[in-house]
């Protein structure tokens, strides 16, 4: 299976030229499957709830969600893309699963970073695995990395893959998904963004280095930390489903949830 991700620098609030220009990298790709950057429409920083609100899309009614379900029945792909999300009246920080038959999911941030508290509603349907054929992904972004449940749990539920759109500024996240996919025998696609935003005070600069990481922790691609890029790599999905870790040693069966969730009074 050739599975990538795109790495961009969307300009904030230019949603046409963003989507216009992911599309272009995506048409000349050769993948089954494409995960994008968290935002990767919009742009990351906003300065208000309406700002947020105004740039968000109806899923899978809008313009964005739309123009990803045409290019996935052209292509014969799946695409993974983060977007932001409105629904009576509440906005999201969401990610689309499209593909060759249309529309397949949505998934809302539960692990809001930072202001995004100020203008999104944590997410509040429950992690799913999709079953796309050959392989069954799960999706989590960004912030999500930080809470080692949310890759277990998509794990234990059978995910082979976690699609992970991210907008990172902290340093952290390369080499932690190395650890999320030991302990999970995962595969893990982090679709990150680069460039700086600074429509406030603060200025954001995102780090890069989007990766795809196999099982036992193997790094097959990092990109750089400042350049668009499209990276895709061949990787056997099936070997995610092995969790023996020794002929004595079952990643899942092992586990001895009832004494380390146990907490003294």
């Amino acid at each position: 299976m050739k599975v990538g991700f795109l790495q961009t620098s969307p300009i904030f609030g230019k949603k046409d030229e963003n989507v216009r220009n992911a599309i272009q990298l995506i048409k000349q790709l050769d993948a089954d499957l494409v995960v994008l950057p968290e935002l990767f429409n919009t742009g990351y920083q906003f300065t208000s709830k309406e700002e947020a609100f105004a740039l968000a899309e109806e899923v899978p009614d809008g313009e964005t969600t739309r123009t990803l379900i045409n290019l996935s029945k052209e292509k014969h792909l799946y695409i993974v893309a983060g977007l932001s999300e409105r629904e009576k009246g509440r906005c999201y920080n969401s990610a689309v699963l499209t593909g060759p038959n249309g529309f397949i999911g949505c998934y809302r941030k539960l692990h809001l970073f930072s202001n995004e508290k100020k203008w999104f509603e944590p997410g509040n349907v429950e992690l799913n695995v999709y079953d796309i054929g050959q392989v069954k992904i799960g999706i989590m972004i960004c912030f999500d990395w930080f809470f080692p449940e949310v890759a277990r749990y998509l794990a234990v539920k059978g995910a082979d893959i976690i699609c992970h759109p991210a907008n990172l500024v902290l340093p952290y996240c390369p080499q932690a998904m190395i650890t999320r996919c030991l302990e999970n025998r995962v595969f893990a696609i982090t679709a990150n963004r680069t460039g700086t935003e600074k429509r406030s005070e603060e200025t954001l600069t995102f780090i890069g280095t989007s990766q795809i990481v196999g099982t036992k922790g193997e790094i097959f691609c990092r990109a750089s930390s400042d350049r668009d890029e499209a990276i895709v790599v061949e990787i056997n999905p099936k070997i995610a489903r092995d969790k023996q870790i020794t002929p004595m040693n079952h990643l899942f069966n092992d586990r001895r949830l009832k004494f380390a969730m146990h907490v003294e009074e």
